[in-house]
């Protein structure tokens, strides 16, 4: 059997109005989820924060952005979007990101795609 670690939300990766701390803390938690035999480590592609979750105006950082940033400071975890809208991207670009993407993390990258349900977004 096999555990990912879905992190939803940023709001808790930083302190005192300084968003610039998120970088560290992505970087430690996905370091000691790795490090902890995780296999895959995903983020959600929204536009804000969804409904359920938090609120609107929380912290949502842009998924391809992060888990390529991620992939650069990692070296076994698999990264992936839980999920990427099929509306947020032209098609072929999105083929393209991801591709580009699978080769430079060697093969780490997981597509997750949908409907993009949120009608606020």
């Amino acid at each position: 059997m096999q555990f990912g670690l879905q992190h939803p939300s940023f709001s808790f990766d930083y302190k005192n109005q300084d968003a610039s701390q998120i970088a560290d803390t992505l970087n430690n938690i996905v370091t000691k989820a790795e490090n902890a035999g995780f296999d895959s480590f995903w983020v959600m592609d929204h536009f804000h924060q969804i409904p359920g979750v938090g609120k609107p105006e929380e912290p949502m950082l842009e998924s391809w952005t992060t888990i390529s940033f991620l992939a650069g400071i990692t070296s076994k975890i698999k990264l992936g979007t839980l999920i990427t809208g099929n509306i947020y991207r032209y098609p072929s670009i999105l083929a393209k990101i991801g591709a580009t993407l699978d080769v430079l993390s060697k093969g780490r990258f997981f597509l997750g795609i949908g409907a993009g349900w949120n009608e606020q977004e």
